[in-house]
């Protein structure tokens, strides 16, 4: 290694003590994901030194279970799969599992309780139900028959989705119209109708008969899927709240109270479908990327052209996108020239120039040129597609205040129920009217349902994940949203994070030899290496036409540099720490260079064998455009302190350090000396976020609070590597990032404020004898969607 930290040689260098095999990152199939001691999961890897952090698990202390279909399932507490069983599964033992698409999915606890019913099925040996993604999966295939009839006994429908282990799951239905799909509208709008007319036969044609006729054909059509729901979960032993409002109902009929069982129907009826619309809008935010691709695209293949759909399009195969085209599949340019619209895949708002050689993303727009593309991923493989399914896995894990609320919500609602009982038996028994204490016990009842509590947190969570993810932000989890929100100090790599990472020899200071031995050498030794600094030693060699001699008994010395034999000499690179470990000492005149060099913010690499030090070489590297810009809305956003982290020389980083502006600079740090830098930041600032590139640094991104990859569009490993990954190289979405994180993390307070603040003042005039059954439906029904409405504004937050 030079003065920046880079590999010379292969290795992992996660500091986990684990071995990486290869993985891409949209083969997510049945990994065993085990801790390593660094606080993260760790997937394999590909390449030098890659040791990559994967997705966390949701924090609810689940296991990891794959099931082949291509995400990674979480048990959220809910009959959770034997280690026997996930293992069975891993290998195919049971069966390929089936995944389907439950519509109409309204309400958290509905859909814990529909979970609980599926896994107490006989012959189920495994199931999962996302209520954020409303994705239902489960093993055998067997017991498939069962299962859509347990879901559709539950008012729900199951639509089968397409997939395999082998990729993301490609949607093979057309969206249909949500009102047209849900047959309960239909039936909300005809119990709406019959109580207006209810109402009006009671009111004005004074017609008691004709009025509880309509009122109960009110009850009927809006409460049949209730009813049906409610009595198989009681047939299944759980008490959803299906049944607590048939129990609501029918109880408003026997004391007399017609017109308020149908209100209650009917404001029930609208409040979940109001809900389900709703969600369902939410969860199509991210499916409708996968619309941004073309179905099918002009092929060249073995020299003839066809048009084929890009299911059936193959690796090697050559996609010609014409201009103003949408490019149909990942690829690297193999003719043409054109700017590219990237901005579906990254967020970037100005095209960029694509020359052959330059990759492209399926889903970005072509410009005026004309493109020739080499096919390289196939369609379930794409870069769009690895999106969706990190964003849907990312949206059905659990956030830490969430997990707060279901464990409220399981001590809240068992409490309201007994209370209504209460109030339903023991005023009687004292002598008080049994009808007036029983209806106060069945607002209880309706009251008792923590929907609008439990929703306050996955709807602001969904939908703030899919808006990044629209604007190139990929956030892996709730957690990491609402850590980011409390981040108060972040942590930077210099090179290629501060930096551009277009590092260019700058001065060539030969001291022993001539100019162009000195390169010679220098770029024999870091022809192995692919850091920014070897790079840019190797590219002025090759500029200059150099033939390199070949090197012999190449060794990495990690953060140092690295020795080889040119010629059967053993020659040295690297920098100053180097120089000192073979012993040598630095006149007084080198000294002066390198003083000067570092000062103008020069990195200074050392070329030397055991006696000489054959001359130094200078390097530079910009400062990104825009990180000024970017440090002072981060400020402006809340961040306390901004950390630059680096191997580089002490002068070299203070004066990029000047430069940005940045509060602390640490210099001159091996691999193991950032990770311990980090963990000081954090008993300092509690929360710290580490922004990197996702492969060099990963020990870093393990060890903070948020690990940040910059730049990562098209490189699997790095997406894998990152807590949040930055699909553009773009420092500019940090401060963006930073306020839709403290926006959201704001909006669930309010959500879980005011669902409480409503609930809780229902329940003190139903003491007060002041409420009325459809008051305690609002409560419920009205305040999930308030709390909905207020979550979906993060969907547009900009």
């Amino acid at each position: 290694m030079h003065n920046e930290n880079h590999n010379h040689g292969a290795g992992c260098q996660c500091g986990c003590q684990h071995g990486h095999a290869p993985v891409a990152v949209a083969q997510v199939e049945s990994n065993q994901h085990e801790s390593c001691g660094c606080g993260h999961h760790h997937t394999d890897g590909e390449g030098e030194g890659e040791g990559s952090a994967d997705t966390a698990a949701c924090g609810c202390g689940s296991e990891e279970h794959g099931c082949g279909c291509g995400h990674d399932h979480h048990d959220h507490g809910h009959a959770h799969a034997t280690q026997e069983v996930a293992a069975a599964l891993a290998v195919g033992e049971l069966g390929q599992p089936l995944v389907f698409r439950i519509d109409g999915l309204d309400c958290p606890d509905c859909a814990a309780k529909l979970e609980q019913q599926i896994t107490r099925l006989p012959g189920v040996t495994n199931a999962t139900l996302s209520f954020s993604t409303g994705v239902l999966a489960f093993a055998p295939a067997a017991a498939q028959a069962q299962i859509l009839t347990t879901v559709e006994r539950a008012g729900y429908q199951a639509v089968p989705i397409a997939g395999s282990a082998s990729g993301p799951r490609v949607e093979t239905n057309e969206p249909v119209n949500f009102w047209l799909k849900n047959r309960r509208s239909l039936l909300t709008i005809a119990s709406g109708i019959f109580l207006a007319a209810g109402w009006g036969a009671e009111l004005v044609l004074q017609h008691s008969l004709l009025s509880r006729i309509l009122f109960v054909l009110g009850m009927l059509s809006g409460g049949f899927y209730v009813a049906r729901s409610g009595f198989y979960a009681l047939i299944n032993r759980t008490l959803d709240m299906n049944f607590l409002m048939t129990v609501a109902a029918v109880g408003a009929v026997a004391i007399g109270e017609w017109h308020e069982g149908a209100m209650v129907v009917f404001l029930f009826s609208l409040g979940n479908t109001l809900q389900a619309f709703t969600m369902d809008k939410t969860r199509q935010s991210i499916r409708s990327l996968v619309k941004l691709a073309p179905k099918e695209a002009q092929v060249r293949r073995n020299g003839v052209e066809m048009t084929l759909p890009v299911e059936e399009i193959l690796l090697g195969d050559v996609i010609i996108v014409r201009p103003g085209e949408r490019v149909a599949m990942d690829g690297i340019v193999q003719q043409g020239t054109s700017a590219v619209n990237q901005a579906p895949i990254t967020g970037e708002s100005i095209p960029v120039d694509k020359a052959e050689g330059d990759r492209v993303f399926a889903g970005s727009i072509n410009g005026n040129g004309s493109l020739e593309v080499v096919v390289d991923h196939l369609v379930a493989d794409n870069t769009l597609s690895s999106i969706m399914h990190l964003v849907e896995e990312a949206q059905s894990q659990r956030a830490p205040s969430q997990q707060l609320v279901d464990r409220f919500a399981a001590y809240y609602t068992p409490i309201v129920i007994f209370l209504a009982v209460a109030m339903a038996t023991v005023p009687p028994l004292l002598g008080y009217d049994f009808a007036t204490w029983f209806k106060r016990s069945l607002i209880m009842l309706v009251v008792s349902c923590p929907c609008a509590l439990v929703i306050s947190t996955p709807v602001s969570i969904v939908s703030a994940i899919g808006n990044a993810s629209r604007h190139g932000v990929l956030i892996k989890g709730g957690a990491y949203l609402e850590a980011m929100g409390k981040v108060r100090t972040i942590a930077f790599d210099k090179t290629g994070t501060l930096t551009s990472g277009q590092v260019s020899l700058s001065e060539i200071l030969p001291l022993v030899c001539d100019e162009e031995s000195l390169l010679l050498a220098a770029a024999a030794l870091e022809a192995r290496s692919e850091h920014p600094l070897a790079q840019a030693i190797v590219r002025a060699a090759q500029e200059r036409q150099l033939t390199l001699p070949p090197v012999t008994n190449f060794q990495a010395l990690t953060g140092s540099g690295a020795t080889g034999w040119i010629e059967g000499h053993q020659f040295w690179i690297g920098n100053q720490r180097l120089v000192e470990q073979v012993g040598l000492e630095l006149s007084s005149d080198v000294l002066e260079a390198v003083t000067r060099l570092q000062t103008a913010g020069h990195t200074v690499v050392f070329l030397l064998d055991q006696n000489h030090i054959y001359g130094l070489l200078a390097l530079s590297d910009v400062v990104r455009p825009e990180a000024v810009n970017a440090a002072n809305e981060l400020r402006q956003a809340g961040v306390q302190s901004l950390v630059m982290l680096t191997g580089d020389n002490k002068r070299t980083a203070a004066a990029i350090g000047r430069q940005l502006g940045i509060d602390q600079v640490t210099a001159e740090l091996l691999p193991e000396d950032k990770v311990a830098a980090i963990s000081g930041l954090a008993d300092q600032y509690s929360h710290v976020a580490m922004v990197g590139d996702g492969v060099n640094d990963a020990p870093a991104l393990a060890a903070a609070t948020v690990g940040i990859a910059l730049g990562v569009a098209g490189t699997d490993t790095a997406i894998e590597t990152a807590d949040i990954a930055l699909m553009a190289d773009d420092l500019t979405k940090l401060p963006w990032l930073m306020r839709l994180s403290r926006r959201t993390v704001g909006i669930i307070g309010q959500n879980i404020i005011l669902s409480l603040i409503i609930k809780g003042v229902v329940l003190a005039l139903t003491f007060m004898g002041r409420a009325e059954l459809w008051m305690g439906v609002l409560a419920d029904t009205g305040a999930a969607l308030l709390v909905i409405a207020n979550g979906m504004r993060l969907m547009r937050s900009n």
